[in-house]
């Protein structure tokens, strides 16, 4: 390869030191590789090194590091105990040659000779790509021993990085084949410590596609073994991991005659035995040596904390034992707005000192709607504690398991605020010594073992008074003592209540403390009832939203109704109908009165309490229903108008947008495609509420069902699966209970793609069946179009193939009807794979170049990646492997840059098969794994049991038959239990295996 290779660092220019002093050397700027074929860079041109026996010369003087090799001894490294006869003179030859374009200006500072011999010198130390390795991994092995495993991993990645192909490539001699033997086995060593350390951070399901592909190229090589074991239980494959340890001992005592070495066998056992320190990373928790990450996340204490101090006492003695315990743990429970985490953030500050290792915090939004998820927690905790996202597992368990091993050893203290219930805080929870938790809850957490319970009451009249005095000021509470008092009574002693009012108070100087107290006892500026509870903190809220202008209540009250976690500037102010400059000046003043928080930016939350508050407010006689409705309104438009925008950008031509219903109000307009994407993904849970609460109305019902099917990209994200299915579920009972088809017909089209994505044919052929009724009597015919094509690729599925020829076939004519080219494009993609799949080879391979054709003509490239998919599939079945590889990658790469989970799953299946016809069982292996690993959690049980039907015929290839047993037995046992007719066909590859 032309150029530097990647990873090769420049080398800056340096003079000659070791022969004429009086005469300054001319500068060299040279680089040499090794690590791949023998090469020469003079800054960034690369130099010519002559011919094979030249570059052996050139590579075993470089291999010396500097030292002097002598011509007998570099005679017999090219040529062994059989030189030419003029074997002395080639090597001066070569040696002439070389110093000739080493240092054309001839000052001999590179190619010396010396003592009969030659050597090459004056090289910086990062010259030579092999020296730079053993710089990395000398560095790597120290960062690891010092528990900085992060560092360490990153390290050995980049002097894996240098290896371009075998070392010394085509160079003859017996010294460089010797030396390639070697730098291979260093390679190894190196490629095992890196996935040791993959094990260690808890990256076992990436690590054995890898694994996999590396035991096939070195089936004796039994550490490798070891890791593949290791890594397949801990991905919950245990009898994978058991089938490899039988495959090795038999493969051992074939070729070699021997029994697995100790550590092999002593891992098996602990397997057999479930041995519970399998489960996560045995070794101790990275603790970086150099610059440690010390999360320090906890939001500021109030500098006028008052009171509580028995609480204070009582929570400090519980975290001052965390040390020699193996964990401390505090809940405290009660009303919004008593001071929960006012309390624990001020006892938390106070014990930093003996959490030395950091302190974590999550605001865990358990009263909310929607609470936040313990993976999504996890995640962030371990980047905070210097985790790199690579290394972050996908499973919940997985994250657990990790956080719990980045902890170990460290005294670190973990404030989870407003949690839901037991169930969310018990992932996040460290479990080693040294370590607390305290944790704020409405819910007293009596099933949270072993865990110190405190319920938190509302202040006592005299620490109210003295919180409202401390705001407020001494000299104006003391004259006015009783009204004081009056305040602090009328906000239900309830600490939040009573900081808002004394705030206010303070803002305001004009005020005597008896107007305060005369306004909250005005009911009319309070709910009907003050008391403990959600009454009093609506109470005090009253008190902060009298003081509001008319058009920050207009937009307090408006925000309010809209559901889901936050909102984004710009859907704020398609809710307000304002532009998007006065939105964030009304929101920014919100947020100086409270009423608001800024959860980043230009974003904006309601506390759960609040937003409560602010909808109550809407919804009585301030707000009528037709302004609530239109608010509402808008909203829905700004979504369904900014997803059309994300559908177009990433389908040109598709006609799905135009037969949208229209919208009122615009959405974003995006010009770039991971723009809109980002937006899609980032707006997910908002998006989705918004659907969820406009299904409650007629009138906006059929644009929430267009939006969700212009969403549909979310329902194969595996991140939003679940919520998107939800919501095509709530869509579809809501349209029938209104009696409006045209819109059930739409919705049923988002159910029957979730049906599809999560393999679940049978009620995907029942929806689609429905959805094509109803469109028809509403004279929709474009879910009429995606309902047919639908049920021609699950006939398919289904060995149905007429059925799904006409299915298609009329797709065809309906997509023609409409003038929807990309829709005719799927369809004729779809039907190239029946036509395969009934031998008409010749004809797939034509269905599939006219449904390129069209895309690519369009600029479509994510549909376009489909087409390339089903054409890759026709060329491997006509044996055109080659062509089919190229295609599947193709489709590949579209397929991760769009987020397309499932199909770049399908993809690496599909290239995994390519494998197998052409003989290439260990890629076959690695791309299945990787298909297994991309496709968790999403694609359904019957394309996993594919998945692992080609994976153990892969494993077969390569002579790993119990591990393939055990994936074949897996895969029977999927397709019996959706009674598929694959069951028989892998059944039948069992036989063998069980009869031997």
């Amino acid at each position: 390869m032309d150029g530097v290779p990647d990873g090769v660092p420049r080398v800056p220019e340096q003079r000659r030191s070791d022969s004429t002093p009086e005469r300054p050397a001319e500068p060299v700027t040279l680089r040499f590789s090794v690590l791949g074929p023998v090469r020469a860079w003079r800054g960034d041109e690369q130099v010519a090194t002559g011919s094979p026996q030249q570059r052996a010369l050139l590579g075993a003087l470089l291999l010396r590091e500097g030292r002097t090799a002598t011509a007998a001894e570099l005679i017999d490294a090219l040529w062994g105990e059989e030189p030419p006869s003029q074997a002395l003179a080639a090597v001066r030859t070569y040696a002439s040659r070389l110093r000739k374009v080493l240092d054309p200006g001839g000052t001999g500072a590179v190619l010396v000779s010396e003592s009969g011999g030659y050597a090459v010198r004056g090289l910086a130390e990062d010259a030579l790509d092999l020296t730079v390795a053993q710089d990395l991994a000398t560095e790597a092995e120290k960062a690891r021993a010092a528990g900085d495993l992060c560092h360490a991993r990153d390290t050995l990645c980049r002097a894996l990085a240098l290896w371009d192909g075998e070392p010394l490539a085509a160079v003859p001699g017996p010294y460089a084949e010797a030396q390639r033997v070697r730098l291979e086995e260093w390679r190894l060593q190196l490629l095992e410590s890196r996935l040791d350390m993959d094990l260690e951070q808890g990256c076992h399901a990436e690590a054995v596609s890898e694994l996999t592909a590396l035991t096939a190229a070195h089936p004796l090589r039994e550490r490798l073994r070891e890791l593949l074991m290791l890594a397949l239980y801990r991905s919950g494959r245990q009898a994978e991991a058991l089938a490899v340890y039988a495959d090795t001992r038999r493969l051992l005592a074939d070729e070699l005659g021997v029994d697995p070495r100790p550590g092999l066998s002593e891992l098996q056992q602990r397997i057999l035995q479930a041995d519970p320190g399998l489960a996560e990373p045995s070794s101790p928790a990275p603790e970086p040596a150099a610059v440690p990450v010390r999360p320090a996340q906890l939001p500021a204490t109030v500098p006028d904390f008052t009171g509580r101090s028995a609480f204070v006492r009582e929570l400090g003695d519980i975290l001052a034992s965390a040390e020699g315990r193996v964990m401390a743990v505090s809940a405290l429970a009660g009303i919004g707005g008593v001071g929960k985490t006012t309390l624990a953030v001020h006892v938390a500050h106070q014990a930093r000192t003996a959490f030395p290792d950091g302190q974590l915090y999550v605001d865990l939004q358990g009263a909310g709607a929607r609470a936040a998820e313990p993976e999504t927690v996890l995640g962030s905790f371990l980047r905070a504690l210097g985790t790199a996202d690579s290394a972050i597992p996908d499973s919940l368990e997985e994250r657990a398991a990790l956080y719990r091993s980045v902890l170990a050893g460290r005294r670190v203290l973990v404030l989870l605020d407003n949690a839901r219930d037991a169930a969310q805080v018990r992932p996040l929870l460290p479990g080693t010594d040294g370590c607390a938790a305290l944790v704020t809850s409405r819910t007293r957490m009596v099933d949270l073992a072993g865990a110190h319970l405190i319920d938190l009451d509302v202040m006592s009249p005299d620490e109210a008074l003295a919180l409202f005095t401390k705001i407020v000021g001494e000299e104006r509470v003391a004259s006015e003592r009783k009204a004081a008092l009056d305040v602090v009574a009328a906000c239900g002693f309830l600490p939040l209540a009573i900081r808002i009012a004394a705030s206010r108070l303070a803002a305001r100087r004009t005020w005597t403390v008896s107007v305060l107290a005369a306004k909250l006892a005005d009911e009319r500026r309070r709910l009907d009832e003050l008391q403990a509870g959600d009454l009093a903190v609506k109470a005090t809220f009253e008190l902060g939203y009298g003081q509001l202008e008319p058009a920050q209540a207009r937009a307090f009250r408006l925000l309010g109704l809209a559901d889901g976690p936050d909102i984004s500037l710009a859907a704020a102010a398609a809710v307000l109908d304002l532009p998007a400059e006065d939105t964030e000046d009304l929101l920014e003043s919100l947020v100086d009165t409270s009423l608001l928080e800024s959860a980043a930016p230009g974003r904006y939350r309601f506390h759960d309490l609040v937003r409560l508050y602010a909808r109550a407010c809407a919804e009585r006689d301030e707000l009528p229903p037709s302004e609530r409705g239109s608010a509402l309104s808008r909203l829905l438009d700004f979504y369904l108008a900014s997803a059309a925008g994300v559908y177009a950008i990433e389908r040109p031509g598709d006609r799905l947008v135009d037969h949208l219903e229209p919208t009122s109000y615009p959405g974003l307009r995006f010009d770039d495609r991971h723009v809109a994407q980002d937006w899609l993904y980032a707006e997910a849970i908002c998006l989705l509420a918004c659907v969820r609460q406009s299904a409650g109305r007629p009138e906006t019902l059929p644009r929430a069902i267009d939006m969700l099917w212009a969403a549909h990209d979310l329902s194969e994200s595996g991140a939003n699966s679940k919520e998107y299915e939800a919501t095509a579920q709530a869509l579809v009972g809501a349209a029938r209970s209104h009696g409006l088809d045209r819109a059930e017909a739409r919705a049923l089209m988002t159910l029957v793609n979730v049906h599809h994505v999560s393999g679940r044919f049978e009620r995907a052929e029942e929806e689609a069946e429905r959805a094509i009724r109803l469109a028809q009597e509403a004279d929709d015919l474009l879910p009429v179009c995606w309902a047919r094509n639908a049920r021609g690729i699950i006939a398919l599925y289904q060995n149905r193939h007429t059925d799904g020829e006409e299915h298609l076939s009329r797709a065809i004519e309906h997509f023609r009807a409409l003038g929807d080219r990309p829709g005719e494009a799927a369809a004729l993609c779809n039907l190239s794979r029946i036509h395969l799949a009934t031998g008409r080879t010749q004809s797939a391979v034509a269905l599939a170049e006219e449904g390129i054709d069209i895309y690519d003509g369009m600029g479509n490239s994510m549909r376009g990646a489909n087409a390339r998919y089903a054409l890759g599939l026709a060329l491997t079945q006509s044996g055109e492997l080659g062509n089919a590889a190229a295609r599947l990658q193709e489709a590949l790469e579209v397929f991760r840059d769009s987020r397309q989970r499932l199909w770049e799953g399908m993809s690496l299946f599909r290239l995994a098969e390519v494998d197998l016809a052409a003989r290439r069982a260990a890629r076959a292996a690695a791309n299945a794994e990787m298909a297994l690993t991309v496709l968790r959690g999403i694609g359904g049980e019957w394309r996993r049991g594919n998945v692992l039907t080609v994976l153990g015929r892969a494993l077969s290839g390569i002579g790993q038959t119990g591990r393939a047993q055990v994936c074949w037995q897996e895969a029977a046992g999927i397709y019996e239990e959706l009674g598929s007719p694959e069951a028989a066909e892998v059944r039948a590859l069992l036989s063998p295996v069980q009869a031997a």
